[in-house]
């Protein structure tokens, strides 16, 4: 995998990530018992989807270049990346073991990404 489409698929799972930090915000902006017109009028809600469709749209473009087996792995940083953005912009908390997983998540990525 060339270093565009390299950074094309990190790219998907940046705004994948991104996108479960806008879903968290959308569930928190609901009501206790949401009606159907709490859900529709959900800015959260409608800009999660929003990336979402765009971001899906990014990955088949992504997976026309490149074989899934070499695609796939990257999405496994994700287990990284959104708990690091919700440590810095939701204020969750962040422990060591979540980073020492996902230290060996990147370094599975590595070792399923080299030919």
């Amino acid at each position: 995998m060339g270093l565009p489409l390299g950074l094309a698929t990190l790219a998907c799972v940046v705004c994948i990530s991104i996108g479960q930090l806008l879903f968290k915000q959308a569930a928190s902006a609901l009501p206790a018992q949401p009606q159907l017109q709490d859900w529709l009028l959900n800015g959260w809600l409608l800009a999660s989807l929003a990336l979402y469709g765009l971001t899906t749209l990014g990955w088949v473009w992504i997976l026309r270049q490149a074989p899934l087996h070499l695609a796939y792995p990257f999405m496994g940083l994700a287990f990284l990346i959104v708990p690091t953005l919700a440590w810095v912009f939701l204020g969750e908390p962040l422990h060591w073991r979540t980073l020492a997983g996902g230290v060996l998540i990147m370094a599975g990525v590595a070792l399923a990404s080299t030919s």
